[in-house]
């Protein structure tokens, strides 16, 4: 299994960008995860998120937001998930970015879940709630570990703070497209296309767009405003979620690979 910083350089030789979804661990159970990421994985993922359910989780929406209540209540736990993972990510081609809040982080200690998470091969780690100010704390030992911190632009962030979290962040850089939380949107905000080329006047390190994206065709969208990676997330969570874990496992597949047609076709 490539890095993410090594993912995002085979696709840009290919000239194409990464698709990654999310799915919460846990919902509908574990072993439908399980399933789900090998299937992502076969269904062209370049890289997928996997969100750790957490009982406080600020910037999610409603559908993940219920995603991980249902996990909770069926008892899921961190050492569940990465147990889960250690068994699977030896086999996986797209790399794994867990998405999980600080205070679990903080209560375990950074050293220890660092470690933690690294032994089951996790890749890369996107913590919504940490700020820039405090993102040193994580990003020095997480090198160590061959983990890739992911630090968020929303987009009313100012250029010299833009450039600053550009600079920190490893892998890639997450442009939130909405000021909000996650969730299916009808459309992609316009100034999400300003915001990329600004960007790309700040850094050179790629930038992935998510938050709000739920179509196909939003996902062209932000591929033609020069995104190098589309981040899909309540709208994947949602069809695993209805009907049996069968036809949620069958509709996320399906829906994968919509999404990567529509990303490479021209």
């Amino acid at each position: 299994m490539n890095s993410i910083s090594q993912s995002f350089e085979s696709l840009k030789k290919s000239n194409t960008i990464a698709l990654i979804p999310f799915i919460t661990a846990g919902d509908p159970d574990l072993e439908t995860t399980a399933k789900a990421l090998q299937l992502l994985d076969k269904s062209g993922a370049d890289i997928i998120e996997l969100g750790v359910p957490y009982s406080d989780p600020l910037a999610d929406g409603p559908v993940i937001q219920a995603a991980a209540t249902r996990a909770l209540e069926r008892g899921t736990k961190l050492e569940q998930v990465l147990e889960m993972l250690a068994g699977l990510t030896p086999n996986l081609k797209a790399p794994i970015i867990l998405f999980t809040y600080y205070n679990p982080i903080l209560n375990r200690g950074i050293d220890k879940f660092l470690q933690q998470i690294a032994g089951v091969g996790v890749k890369g780690l996107v913590v919504p709630d940490l700020p820039l100010e405090e993102a040193e704390a994580l990003l020095k030992p997480a090198s160590q570990y061959g983990i890739e911190i992911i630090l968020l632009v929303a987009p009313t962030s100012p250029p010299e703070r833009i450039k600053a979290i550009s600079e920190k962040s490893q892998g890639f850089i997450y442009l939130v497209s909405v000021t909000g939380v996650t969730g299916m949107r009808g459309e992609i905000q316009s100034r999400v296309e300003d915001i990329l080329t600004e960007m790309r006047q700040l850094t050179d390190k790629p930038i992935g767009v998510g938050f709000g994206i739920s179509s196909p065709e939003q996902a062209k969208q932000v591929k033609n405003w020069g995104a190098d990676a589309v981040i899909v997330g309540s709208a994947f969570v949602k069809r695993l979620a209805d009907g049996t874990p069968e036809q949620g496992l069958q509709a996320i597949g399906e829906f994968c690979q919509t999404l990567r047609n529509t990303i490479n076709a021209d």
